[in-house]
């Protein structure tokens, strides 16, 4: 609401600040979709029976070995 009560401020200004916001969530979008699409594969290559070997628990654990900030490394 400042940006609306600053009458100085220029009509560019407030669509460039919203421009960014638009390709930030646009990041946040793909990043999710991509987060996704790896944990469908790894649901898929689960067998989700009493074995103990799990494909989920192995990427989450090799991500987290490997310094990944994401655990759900793309597949």
């Amino acid at each position: 609401m400042a940006l609306y009560h600053d009458r100085s401020r220029a009509s560019h200004d407030v669509r460039e600040i919203a421009a960014a916001h638009v390709t930030a969530i646009e990041e946040k979008v793909r990043e999710l979709q991509s987060m996704r699409s790896t944990l469908q594969k790894l649901i898929h290559a689960c067998h989700g029976d009493d074995r103990p070997d799990c494909p989920i628990l192995e990427d989450i654990a090799g991500a987290a070995h490997a310094g990944d900030k994401i655990a759900f490394a793309a597949a």
